[in-house]
C-alpha cells in the first residue's frame, strides 16, 4: 500500500475536461491514453501498439491493444476511442477544444483500428495522447450522457492499473489494484491512497514520519525542501518535462500606462530573474528568455531581444515615457495579483521591492482561486499578475492561447488575459497550427517568440523546475517525460 499527499481536492476524478494536476495524479491511475513518452519524449505504446500518418498528414491511423478490459469487465474497443475523441477532447476538454479543433471525424473499420481524419495536418496531437491530456473513456458509461455531470466522474471506471474503491470526501481516495490490467504483472502496489492534506507543513510532516510516501507536482514549501532531502527521502526534478511549466509576469494592455511599449521595457530591465530563481525558488529554474521555455528544445530559440537586469536602464526608459519621480520618489502605481498557490506569494514580493527601486508603487492584492480568476480573465480587472503556464512538448499546446489574439474571451481562465493582438504572431500561430513541415512549423514558433519578446506583453520570468518529494523506500518512480503524469503501474515499496 502507497500514500500518496495530493491538494486540493479534486472536483471529479477524471482529467477528461478537469486538467488540475491533483485529479492528474489520481486520474493517471485509474485511465490510459493511447500512448504514452519515453525519457526523450517520444511516444511509446500504451492502449495503442502502433500508429501511421499519411503522406498529407491529415490521416492517423490508431491499432489498437488486443484483450484490454474496462475496470467492469467490458471490452475496450475503437467505439471507445472514437467517442473519447469526438465527443470528449474536442468539446469539453480545455485544451483540446484547441489541439483536436481540426479533427472531423473518427473511423473504426473494426474493434482494433481507430482512423482520425483531420481538415489540415495537425502534428500537435502527437504530443497530448498520453492519459492525463486525453484519457480514453468508456463509451458505454458516457454516450447520450451530459459528459461533465456523469455519475461515473465521481466512481470512475477505466482500463488503467488501479480501480476505484471509495472517496471520502475532504479526507482520501482509495484505489485497488486491477488483477486484469493489460501490462502483465502489474501493477506491483496492491493499493493507492490519496490523502487530502490542505497544509503544507502537515504535509511535510507525513512525508518525514513514514505516514506518506509520495507527494508529486511540488507540494513541499521550498524552504523545507533541504531539511527533508536525506537518506529517508528523495527529491526528483525529472518527470515534468512534459508540461515544461514557466512563471511569468502578465501584463495588462488595457492599462494605459502598461501600453506604453517603454515601460513594459522597463519592468523587464527591472526585475532581477536570477535573483528571483536563487532565493525565492531555492534554484528550481533557470531564468526564461521568452514565451517558449528551453527544455522544449526542438521549438525553443535563444534568438531573442533580452533584457538585462538593469535598474539604471528602467529609470531612464521610465523618464522618456513621461513618468518622472515625483518628490516622494514614486512615479506610478501598479496593483500585482498572484496565483494562490506554493511560492507565489513570495515571488510577488520580491517583484514588488525590484519595482520600488525604479519608483514604481506596487499594491499587492491576494485573493482566492475564484477571486483572482475572476478579476484576472474575467473582468481583466488587474494590472500585473504573476503566473504559471505549461507549453508542454509543443507550445500549441500551452503557449498559443496566451498570446493569440483569438483567445481573447473574458471568462477563459489561462488565455490571453493581456489582451494582446499582434497580426505577425497571430498569423505564425494560425499557419503552426495546419503546417506539415516540421521545420517551416519550427520557424513560425521562432517568430513568434521573436515577436513577442520585441512586444512585451507578458514577462517571462523563469523556466520552473517542479518536484517530487518521496521515500528512499519508493522505486520505480517514473522520471520519463511525462512521468510524474502518469501511473505508478511499476513503483513498489520495500518493507
Amino acid at each position: 500500500m502507497l500514500t500518496s499527499l495530493i491538494y486540493p481536492e479534486p472536483g471529479q476524478l477524471t482529467t477528461a475536461f478537469d486538467t488540475q494536476l491533483a485529479t492528474g495524479v489520481v486520474s493517471t491511475n485509474i485511465f490510459d491514453g493511447l500512448m504514452s513518452y519515453d525519457a526523450g519524449g517520444q511516444p511509446v505504446p500504451s492502449l495503442a501498439t502502433s500508429w501511421q500518418t499519411s503522406p498529407d498528414g491529415k490521416t492517423l491511423t490508431f491499432h489498437l491493444r488486443h484483450g484490454v478490459k474496462w475496470h467492469d469487465g467490458v471490452a475496450l474497443t475503437s467505439a471507445d476511442v472514437r467517442y473519447s475523441a469526438l465527443h470528449v477532447w474536442k468539446e469539453v476538454h480545455p485544451r483540446g477544444r484547441v489541439t483536436f479543433a481540426e479533427l472531423q471525424d473518427v473511423k473504426t473499420p473494426d474493434p482494433f483500428t481507430a482512423v482520425f481524419l483531420f481538415a489540415h495536418p495537425s502534428p500537435v496531437v502527437m504530443s497530448v495522447l498520453n492519459a492525463m491530456e486525453a484519457p480514453v473513456l468508456p463509451a458505454h458509461l458516457y454516450e447520450g450522457t451530459n459528459v461533465l455531470t456523469n455519475p461515473y466522474n465521481q466512481k470512475p471506471v477505466g482500463t488503467g492499473p488501479f480501480m476505484f474503491e471509495k472517496w471520502q470526501h475532504g479526507d482520501y481516495v482509495v484505489l485497488k489494484r486491477n488483477p486484469a490490467y493489460w501490462d502483465t504483472g502489474k501493477p506491483y502496489l496492491d493499493k493507492l491512497i490519496f490523502r487530502i492534506i490542505p497544509d503544507s507543513g502537515a504535509r511535510a510532516a507525513m512525508l518525514e514520519s513514514g505516514e506518506a510516501q509520495y507527494a508529486p507536482h511540488s507540494l513541499i514549501a521550498l524552504q523545507d525542501l533541504q531539511r527533508l532531502k536525506g537518506e529517508n527521502l528523495k527529491v526528483e526534478t525529472r518527470g515534468y518535462a512534459w508540461s515544461s511549466p514557466f512563471l511569468t509576469l502578465e501584463i495588462n494592455l488595457r492599462n494605459p500606462v502598461l501600453k506604453d511599449l517603454k515601460v513594459r521595457q522597463a519592468l523587464a530591465h527591472a526585475i532581477d530573474r536570477d535573483g528571483l530563481v536563487k532565493l525565492i525558488w531555492f534554484g528550481l529554474g533557470k531564468p526564461a528568455t521568452g514565451p517558449v521555455p528551453s527544455s522544449v528544445s526542438q521549438f525553443y530559440t535563444p534568438d531573442v531581444t533580452r533584457y538585462a537586469f538593469d535598474p539604471a536602464a528602467a529609470d531612464k526608459l521610465l523618464d522618456e515615457a513621461g513618468y518622472p519621480r515625483k518628490a516622494n520618489g514614486v512615479r506610478f502605481t501598479l496593483r500585482e495579483d498572484y496565483m494562490p498557490f506554493n511560492n507565489f506569494d513570495r515571488s510577488a514580493q520580491f517583484i514588488k521591492q525590484n519595482l520600488k527601486r525604479v519608483g514604481i508603487d506596487v499594491i499587492i492584492r491576494a485573493q482566492d482561486v475564484a477571486g483572482h480568476l475572476r478579476s484576472v480573465y474575467g473582468t481583466y480587472d488587474y494590472d500585473i499578475d504573476v503566473a504559471q503556464f505549461s507549453s508542454f512538448l509543443d507550445p500549441q499546446v500551452g503557449v498559443d492561447r496566451i498570446l493569440w489574439s483569438k483567445a481573447i474571451k473574458p471568462g477563459v481562465p489561462f488565455a490571453n488575459a493581456s489582451g494582446y493582438t499582434n497580426a505577425v504572431v497571430d498569423q505564425a500561430i494560425e499557419a503552426s497550427q495546419i503546417e506539415g513541415d516540421s521545420t517551416k512549423r519550427i520557424a513560425e514558433f521562432h517568430t513568434l517568440q521573436k515577436q513577442t519578446m520585441l512586444d512585451l506583453p507578458m514577462l517571462p520570468l523563469m523556466e520552473l523546475h517542479q518536484f517530487t518529494v518521496y521515500s528512499a523506500k519508493l522505486h520505480g518512480v517514473n522520471t520519463n517525460v511525462d512521468g510524474a503524469f502518469s501511473s505508478l503501474k511499476g513503483a513498489w515499496l520495500n518493507q
